[in-house]
C-alpha cells in the first residue's frame, strides 16, 4: 500500500523466524547515492553497534575505530551510550515552505541509568557533552530538561531541531558533511548558525572534502 508521504506498507508471508529470514534474502539498506553493494556489511557499521533496529548507520560514529576510542579513554573523556534506531525521517529532503510544516517520522531510543549518570556528572561538573552525530544528538535533546539532566528512558522522539531552536544539553558535535536541503544541516545551523555553516561548506567544497556517509567530519563547538 502506498502511504501520502511516499513510503509503502507491505505484509510478509513467512515460515521460521522473520529476521534469520532477513538476513539471508535481504540486502543492506544502503542511501541512494552509494551505488555498489558493500562486500563487507560491517563497513556501514560502528564498531560500537550492539542492537539491531536502525534503517541506516549513525555515519559520524563510521570514524572512530576500537584504537581511536582507547585514544580518547586515554586522555580520560568518558563515554556514554545511547540507543537510536535511525528512521529514513532522518534523510528526507524538506520539502515544504514552511520548516514548521515538516513531518519527522519518529524514532525509537533508550538509554541506561549508567549512561545517564556519566552525562549529568560531567554537566555537574563543567565538563562539556559532546554528541558523535546528529542521532545522538536528538536523544539527548529530546530526554533533557531544561538544564540539561537527563534521565535512563525508552521512548520515541519526532524532534526536528532547526534555527531558533535553545539546546540544553549537548555542548559540541562531531557530525559528517550533509546533503542541501535536510533536517540534518538544519540542526548544525540551528547549533552554530547558518553563516558558519555555509562557509564551512564553502571551504569543504573548495578543498573537495567528502560528504555524506563515508564523507568527512567536523567537530563544532
Amino acid at each position: 500500500m502506498l502511504c501520502q508521504d511516499g513510503t509503502r506498507k507491505v505484509k510478509f508471508s513467512y515460515q521460521g523466524i522473520f529476521n534469520e529470514i532477513l538476513d539471508k534474502i535481504g540486502l543492506m539498506p544502503l542511501p541512494p547515492y552509494i551505488h555498489k553493494e558493500l562486500q563487507e556489511k560491517e563497513r556501514y557499521q560502528t564498531v560500537y553497534a550492539k542492537y539491531e533496529g536502525s534503517a541506516a548507520a549513525p555515519t559520524a560514529g563510521l570514524h572512530f575505530t576500537e584504537e581511536l576510542l582507547e585514544e580518547v579513554a586515554k586522555k580520560g573523556i568518558e563515554i556514554a551510550n545511547v540507543t537510536l534506531h535511525v528512521g529514513i525521517g532522518t534523510f528526507r529532503p524538506v520539502k515544504v515552505e514552511k520548516i514548521e510544516e515538516h513531518d519527522m517520522h519518529s524514532e525509537h531510543y533508550y538509554i541506561k541509568e549508567e549512561d545517564a549518570e556519566k552525562i549529568n556528572k560531567a554537566k555537574k561538573e563543567g565538563r562539556r557533552v559532546i554528541a558523535i552525530g546528529t542521532t545522538s544528538c536528538r536523544v539527548l535533546e529530546s530526554i533533557s530538561d531544561e538544564n540539561g539532566v537527563v534521565k535512563p528512558m525508552e521512548g520515541d522522539t519526532k524532534i526536528f531541531i532547526y534555527p531558533g531552536y535553545k539546546f540544553k544539553c549537548i555542548d559540541g558535535l562531531i557530525t559528517n558533511f550533509h546533503l542541501p536541503e535536510s533536517t540534518l544541516i538544519m540542526l548544525v545551523s540551528a547549533f552554530v548558525g547558518r553563516d558558519y555553516i555555509m562557509n564551512a561548506y564553502e571551504e569543504a567544497v573548495k578543498e573537495k572534502y567528502r560528504f555524506f556517509s563515508f564523507g568527512d567530519a567536523m567537530f563544532i563547538k
